[in-house]
């Protein structure tokens, strides 16, 4: 049976996933799925990164010596602006930090006291987050790393992987724009900034695109796994946004159908797809990012601190002795009373005692503090929900477009509740699904690679036949007024915090 198998490490859990195209739908399968637990040291918090290949070897051998698949790829991809470091010989001389990790304080406003934050935006449209490359490699200059000093190579999260798997050395192109030393109008590395910094430019790979094949399988991964030596390695939407995008299942695009996409799940990604960035200085204030997506699109999209409060809520109940489900957790939101606290997600990006943080920011700012399960979940979906309708308001004044539609894929469109919630406070459609949608990008950005599909569009009709989704209408009144009452408390927020 051939299959193409997808690497899709997301910040709380990985998989192996298998997909093929049969009679022109994508039938997909779950292989083997792992947690993903960072690890603090006495210096910092880290990556698994080698329990992470491991796992990713363990995946790989489920599909050649167990399930005796034909492979005609294996692509992986990751979350954004992580890197390793290699030597000349071609080996981690650390291990890769989380982009959560302390080190990164304070670095914007160092960074761009010495080279200009209007200079940085101009060249690369990114939005302004302490964990971008940019400012984890001005971290390393600062404090004299030996592993900067003997770095050869910069290798970006699925592009580490990927070298892994096939001995190539590249950096996929959606993964490279996350950097904020990538310039999303010329394509290329904007050296002059990391050079003002003094981090060396050599160590900076070639930029190849979505879909590109790296090379083959290296012949010891392919003999451990039961694979053919000739297994295509391809660099596929390498950013897990870049993937989930391409299987954003429209018809049309943005300048014809007016939608907008959620990638949701850890992070919300939210944004439009475009030909080309925009990169002025209303995007500047608004702290919008400019990444690219497959076939060279532009993402011009907000990055969201998403689920990552409700689930390290979740994990401090479960430490405490209650372990709930995410579906217990939004059966309780549904049955908690509807706004009785406002909060901005996006203040919480640090682990840790997450409910106490959150009823501590409350009442710092106002808000009452929810006191039970059910009653912080409310406040989270809720707030979440206001932060995208803000979100959508500021895509429509940036693009000149009205946004009828929005398509929230991954996993987190499987919260109805949710969904319903944005539905009522943006008053806008929602569409919901696939839930998958970075396993089935992954995939078929790979076929597209090597020719059994030809571009975006055939990717997302693809999508269109394979999965179903669930659409979500605006409900009347009395729900709108009281959306739009927590709004201007959301907004008052913003404008304080």
């Amino acid at each position: 049976m051939k299959r193409y198998l997808a690497v899709d490490l997301g910040a709380e859990s990985g998989r192996v996933m298998a997909g093929g195209l049969d009679g022109g739908v994508l039938q997909l399968e779950q292989l083997h799925r792992f947690a993903n637990t960072p690890v603090r040291l006495p210096t910092g918090l880290y990556w698994d990164t080698l329990r992470l290949w491991h796992e990713i070897q363990e995946g790989l051998a489920i599909a050649g010596r167990q399930k005796h698949y034909e492979v005609l790829g294996v692509g992986v991809d990751t979350w954004g602006v992580d890197f390793g470091l290699l030597d000349a010989e071609g080996a981690l001389v650390d291990n890769p930090r989380h982009y959560r990790d302390a080190r990164n304080n304070g670095m914007i406003e160092r960074t761009c006291d010495a080279v200009g934050r209007e200079r940085i935006y101009a060249e690369t449209g990114l939005q302004f987050m302490q964990f971008n490359t940019l400012f984890q490699l001005h971290a390393l200059k600062l404090a004299g790393s030996p592993a900067l000093a003997s770095a050869r190579s910069l290798v970006f999260m699925p592009d580490l992987f990927a070298y892994f798997l096939s001995g190539v050395i590249r950096a996929e192109q959606t993964i490279a724009s996350t950097s904020q030393f990538y310039n999303p109008a010329t394509g290329h590395w904007t050296t002059s900034l990391l050079a003002g910094l003094g981090i060396p430019c050599e160590i900076l790979p070639e930029i190849v695109p979505a879909g590109a094949r790296l090379g083959p399988i290296r012949g010891e991964v392919a003999g451990e796994a039961g694979l053919s030596p000739d297994t295509p390695v391809f660099a596929t939407g390498g950013h897990d946004t870049a993937s989930a995008v391409a299987a954003v299942p429209a018809e049309r695009g943005f300048s014809e159908g007016g939608w907008c996409y959620i990638s949701s799940g850890t992070w919300s990604l939210m944004g439009v797809e475009l030909d080309a960035p925009i990169i002025n200085n209303r995007s500047r204030e608004m702290n919008f990012t400019n990444e690219i997506g497959v076939e060279g699109k532009v993402r011009l999209l907000k990055n969201i601190m998403g689920m990552w409060p409700l689930q390290e809520c979740r994990r401090a109940w479960e430490s405490e002795g209650h372990a709930y489900s995410y579906a217990e957790l939004a059966a309780m939101a549904a049955a908690a009373p509807a706004f009785s606290a406002v909060i901005d997600p996006d203040a919480f990006l640090e682990p840790g005692h997450m409910p106490e943080r959150i009823a501590r920011w409350a009442c710092e700012h106002g808000e009452a503090a929810p006191a039970s399960p059910g009653q912080f979940a409310r406040v989270i979906l809720e707030s979440l929900a206001l932060r995208y309708r803000q979100v959508l308001e500021s895509l429509e004044e940036l693009t000149g477009h009205r946004i009828g539609v929005v398509h929230i894929v991954g996993g987190g469109s499987r919260n109805a509740l949710l969904n319903q919630m944005v539905a009522d406070c943006a008053r806008r459609t929602v569409v919901a699904g696939p839930d998958e949608a970075t396993a089935a990008g992954n995939i078929l950005v790979q076929a597209m690679g090597a020719g059994a599909l030809d571009g975006l569009p055939v990717i997302r009709s693809v999508i269109r036949r394979s999965f179903p989704v669930e659409t979500f209408t605006p409900r009347p009144d009395p729900e709108r007024t009281g959306w739009d009452a927590a709004y201007e408390r959301f907004l008052k927020l913003r404008e304080t915090a």
